[in-house]
């Protein structure tokens, strides 16, 4: 008789709580912004994108012409090898492998620091963007906002007012 009665208030109390969680649920807000698509299209990456193309340029023309200037003379090397004496050959030959490994040498400095700002202005800019998430979530009363989620229901992507919102700040 006891094992009944449990039984009947286990199923009450069980009862009760799937009611009492679903009543939460339904004042639950959920909202997902897509990081990646906010770097992609918001103003202020675009403007990052920019000054970070805007400062590398000059590095980038520099490496572009010596490694023009290092194919020009590895073909001039390879033309004249056959010709050249022994000496005049192995200068030329020492000279190339110093130009590459500068080359190699400056390429690697560049991608390091290009690289370096690239997470600069990144930050800067999920920075600002969580900025913008945190306001929405409080204006909108959201419970819970993730990001970069494998999947979402689309009425819960909230990117378009997050991108709306760092726009209007780039501004």
């Amino acid at each position: 008789m006891k094992r009944t009665n449990l039984s009947k208030r286990l199923a009450v109390a069980a009862t009760a709580l799937c009611v009492s969680l679903g009543a939460q649920a339904a004042d639950f807000k959920v909202g997902f912004v897509n990081t990646d698509r906010v770097l992609r299209e918001s103003v202020r990456a675009t403007q990052a994108q920019a000054r970070l193309e805007q400062e590398f340029s000059p590095r980038e023309k520099e490496l572009s012409s010596l490694a023009q200037e290092l194919k020009k003379l590895s073909a001039a090397f390879d033309r004249d090898a056959p010709t050249l004496s022994e000496s005049e050959r192995l200068k030329r030959q020492t000279n190339l492998v110093r130009l590459d490994q500068e080359f190699q040498r400056k390429r690697r400095v560049f991608q390091e620091d290009l690289a370096a700002r690239k997470n600069e202005e990144l930050q800067k800019v999920l920075a600002r963007a969580n900025v913008v998430i945190k306001t929405l979530a409080k204006q909108g009363k959201y419970d819970v906002i993730f990001q970069d989620v494998v999947y979402i229901d689309p009425k819960h992507d909230m990117t378009p007012a997050v991108i709306s919102g760092l726009d209007t700040e780039a501004q």
